[in-house]
């Protein structure tokens, strides 16, 4: 962490990426100093990802999502940042990746990642698991819908907890056309269920996601893929429910989540 006491948040952003600024400003807010650094720079020069204490991968259209959404931008990763993010992965840095960011992590291994007690791969990263396909019907979804937190590993959801009982329930926007949460077979759902990794759920069926899943998080609950947008529900205003509820006086929950892993950060800085 810098010696000013701020840590130090890194976005990554690339062609097609456009929720760079939402996400800066949720790190700034929750008191980050922000680097937003382009993927070009990263493959010449990894050094911001190894000095960063929390990484964001934010939503958005990356290289157009030609291919499959999120596919080029996770292809990259894998084959030039792999060791630095592995070395990030390793030492505990907080990671979130937010609709296309949560396509690129569940590609690039890092999510769901390995069992609790295991260790990173050296060689090459994990093989994919999990997945986010065609939302069910074949329509992009755009609107706000419920979510609620599963357990208390993932530190980005364990703020949550406090704003259950928020009038009118923890409200997050989505937009999405591939966001369907899928699993490579039910072993690999129970496993997820068991080892404490799905982190955030739809309160009602949304895009046909298995087990209304809308968040998982690796074992140690660092690292952390959803695909609502918190970055876009860190003002009250922005919530369509606002003049009922008027909360003011308490986090948004997507400010929360900000907040959540800047703390555990400052508890135990990477």
């Amino acid at each position: 962490m810098p010696a000013t006491g701020r840590p130090r948040a890194l976005v990554v952003r690339t062609a097609g990426t456009n929720c760079d600024a939402e996400m800066v400003r949720a790190f700034s807010l929750a008191g980050c100093t922000v680097d937003l650094v382009h993927v070009d720079r990263l493959t010449d020069d990894p050094a911001p990802i190894n000095r960063a204490d929390l990484i964001g991968f934010p939503g958005g259209f990356s290289y157009g999502d030609d291919i499959a959404s999120g596919r080029i931008l996770a292809a990259r990763f894998r084959e030039s940042l792999w060791p630095s993010l592995r070395a990030a992965a390793t030492r505990g840095c907080p990671m979130i990746g937010v609709c296309n960011g949560f396509q690129v992590l569940v590609q690039v291994g890092l999510l769901p990642g390995p069992a609790a007690g295991e260790t990173w791969p050296t060689d090459a990263p994990p093989p994919q698991t999990v997945a986010l396909a065609a939302n069910e019907g074949g329509r992009f979804i755009d609107r706000w819908v419920g979510v609620e937190p599963v357990g208390d590993r993932c530190i980005w959801t364990r703020g949550l907890t406090r704003l259950e009982h928020t009038p009118g329930g923890l409200m997050l926007p989505i937009a999405h056309g591939e966001g369907r949460f899928v699993v490579r077979d039910d072993a690999t759902l129970n496993a997820l269920n068991a080892g404490g990794h799905v982190a955030l759920r739809y309160t009602e069926p949304v895009n046909g996601s298995r087990d209304d899943i809308a968040g998982i998080c690796d074992a140690t609950g660092r690292i952390f893929g959803l695909m609502p947008h918190p970055e876009r529900a860190l003002d009250h205003n922005r919530d369509p429910a606002w003049t009922r509820t008027r909360q003011s006086a308490h986090p948004t929950p997507g400010m929360q989540m900000f907040r959540s892993a800047v703390e555990a950060v400052r508890a135990s800085p990477v």
